[in-house]
């Protein structure tokens, strides 16, 4: 009973934002609700699918935070991210940050000039084995089988574990209630509430109707995505001719984020 009641209470709160929709719906569906993703890409044949979803970052393409910001405005604008004041209270889905912050393991005193001041796209890295899907007590936070790591805003209690497990800083906590920071709502994308956790999905709505993320749309080719399993995608051609590098690799937690330097 009290799961029926849970989900028509899912169902009712997408609705009354206008997203009663089945792509939205599927894409952010847990697995314990009838794996719905597999069967929303059977049904839609624009669906974008893949074994394990990869992004390679190329650096070299980037000189400034401003050849970022089109990246991150992009993002900000379709995933109804506030803009808020407060640093301590900042939600960040997509970032820029310093070499030396990004990759702690690598930063040495020889480091070439270049990339150690070059700003650095920062994002959840959708782990192989994501350390925040096994702290979180109510299954709120999970993995598709597609590689994607999501958040279900509904099952969030904001005990805020999962940004704890979380060895990359990637996940964001609403202090305070985010509609009202919101320039111009995006209707085709559920708002968040106080007290819940927000991270970067890998546009996972976008992919379900056959649609790139929008940072990678933005990007003018530096960002590519694909499928790390296919031998013949994009993302597993550049990484076969470029040297790459990911944020704390030696965690072993299998971050999916290459950068390209």
């Amino acid at each position: 009973m009290e799961n029926g009641r849970r989900y028509f209470l899912k169902l009712a709160g997408i609705s009354v934002l206008g997203l009663g929709t089945k792509p939205v719906l599927n894409a952010f569906a847990s697995s314990e609700e009838g794996k719905v993703h597999e069967a929303e890409i059977q049904n839609n044949p624009e669906a974008l699918d893949a074994k394990r979803w990869a992004m390679v970052i190329d650096t070299r393409k980037f000189e400034s935070e401003e050849d970022l910001k089109p990246l991150i405005d992009a993002c900000n604008k379709i995933h109804n991210i506030p803009k808020l004041t407060n640093k301590n209270h900042e939600i960040k889905w997509i970032w820029i940050d310093e070499f030396k912050h990004v990759f702690t393991n690598m930063d040495h005193e020889f480091v070439d000039d270049r990339v150690k001041n070059l700003p650095f796209l920062v994002l959840c890295n959708h782990c192989e084995k994501p350390a925040c899907v096994r702290a979180c007590p109510t299954k709120a936070t999970f993995k598709r089988d597609d590689g994607i790591v999501l958040m279900d805003f509904h099952r969030c209690i904001g005990c805020r574990f999962c940004m704890a497990a979380c060895p990359y800083g990637s996940r964001s906590f609403n202090f305070r209630d985010p509609r009202s920071f919101i320039e111009e709502i995006n209707p085709d994308f559920p708002t968040r509430m106080r007290g819940v956790v927000e991270k970067c999905n890998f546009c996972a709505e976008r992919l379900a109707v056959g649609k790139m993320p929008a940072c990678v749309e933005a990007s003018n080719g530096a960002l590519a995505f694909g499928d790390l399993y296919d031998p013949d995608s994009e993302v597993r051609e550049l990484l076969k001719n470029n040297y790459t590098i990911r944020r704390k690799s030696e965690l072993g937690a299998g971050p999916s984020i290459y950068y390209i330097v």
